[in-house]
């Protein structure tokens, strides 16, 4: 336990420095602290804190779930609620299907694997160009889209993890048909979602007993956190969980008019400067390790080619649902003007929950090793080339001012 607090407290250290060095030269800071992990693991520095599975979902993605869904309006989430859904659902299952057909026709990959890779894949999670939002100062439309269908996108691709690695153990020919997969398929969504709503509501209304802004922030640790492993023990969506209990908190407690508002002014005051700052410490913590563990991979033995095949098929899957779907709504009024597609492309990022489901294969998975680097290469390249061209992007499209 003693080395990985000073190996923690070393790791948030310098963290800061190139939180200010990042601001100092207006760069991505989540791009600087990956190549941090790159920098230690070229020293040869040992941290004894390994990124694990139990890591990124149990002590990671609560806080950025939490703070991001706290922060949604559901008012202007519902207006824009059509694109969302179809993005985060029908788009996940489009770019996982459009990956996997590329593994296996490409690479020779068997089904089941190339499967389970598209899956964990496919969910979106771009934490760095949310971050170079607020530092930016980007908002509206665009900024809604992103962030609110990476929070559904990543439950959609989660839950189809799931049904997709007991199809795969069984050998791809198992007893699942597609109504069992379908059932399977609801009962974890709706019951991920039931517990956050419970767990949200019994925070709401305990919150309402007190004017103590304490209790009050450590009443929605307890829902963003309990909603996820309660959820998680019942064999259910922990990141729907945490989603549904962080809108719910976030509309009721903290974005409300104060005179119908269930917190106390300071409450809500603490509240969104704890959960930022608890992102902020996890963002911290996570993509150095990301790092570190992309900078010891043998990428050589997966080899280059192949490597670069998974990134293209990749970005093509994520240009097919993006480009695809929003011919949906080209002559509607939830359609989404080309230039704000072409963020919704790029800024698909991967990250933390593409890691954490590829580390908890089993490693009897046939190419289980080829799924794990394959995962890392592809999060890596998200990280550090599309997040440092993001910025560039957003101000050739007139997102950002010109400097």
């Amino acid at each position: 336990m003693h080395a990985f607090l000073t190996n923690l407290i070393a790791i948030l250290a310098i963290a800061m420095f190139v939180a200010l060095l990042a601001r100092r030269l207006n760069l991505p800071y989540t791009v600087g602290l990956v190549l941090v992990g790159f920098g230690i693991a070229f020293l040869r520095t040992d941290v004894e804190i390994a990124l694990t599975h139990d890591l990124i979902f149990e002590l990671i993605l609560p806080p950025l779930l939490f703070e991001a869904a706290l922060a949604i309006h559901w008012k202007d989430l519902r207006g824009e609620m059509p694109p969302v859904l179809l993005l985060s659902t029908l788009g996940t299952i489009i770019a996982a299907a459009a990956v996997a057909a590329g593994l296996v026709f490409l690479l020779h990959w068997p089904l089941p694997s190339a499967v389970i890779f598209g899956v964990l894949i496919a969910a979106t999670d771009p934490v760095a160009v949310i971050a170079m939002f607020k530092d930016n100062g980007v908002s509206g439309r665009v900024r809604l889209l992103v962030e609110s269908e990476s929070l559904f996108n990543d439950g959609m691709a989660a839950v189809l993890f799931a049904i997709a690695l007991a199809w795969a153990e069984a050998g791809g020919a198992g007893p699942q048909t597609a109504i069992d997969a379908a059932t399977s398929f609801a009962l974890i969504v709706a019951g991920g979602i039931a517990v956050g709503l419970g767990c949200g509501a019994a925070a709401i209304l305990v919150a309402g007993r007190t004017r103590d802004h304490l209790v009050e922030t450590a009443l929605t640790t307890v829902a963003a956190y309990g909603s996820f492993l309660l959820a998680e023990n019942f064999h259910v969506s922990g990141v729907l969980a945490t989603v549904a209990a962080g809108l719910l908190m976030g509309n009721l407690g903290v974005l409300r008019e104060e005179e119908r508002n269930v917190l106390s002014a300071k409450g809500r005051e603490t509240v969104l400067a704890f959960w930022e700052f608890a992102a902020f410490i996890a963002n911290s913590v996570i993509f150095p390790l990301i790092g570190l563990n992309v900078a010891i991979i043998h990428f050589a033995e997966f080899g280059a080619a192949a490597l670069g095949l998974v990134l293209l098929v990749v970005l093509l899957g994520r240009a097919l649902t993006v480009y695809g779907l929003c011919l949906v709504f080209l002559r509607s009024r939830w359609a989404v003007p080309l230039r704000e597609q072409h963020i919704l492309w790029w800024g698909g990022l991967r990250g933390a929950l593409a890691l954490a489901l590829a580390l908890a294969l089993p490693h009897t998975l046939p190419l289980r090793d080829d799924i794990v680097v394959a995962a890392f290469g592809v999060v890596a390249f998200s990280v550090v080339a599309q997040g440092l061209t993001m910025p560039l992007l957003l101000r050739r499209l007139g997102f950002l001012e010109k400097a």
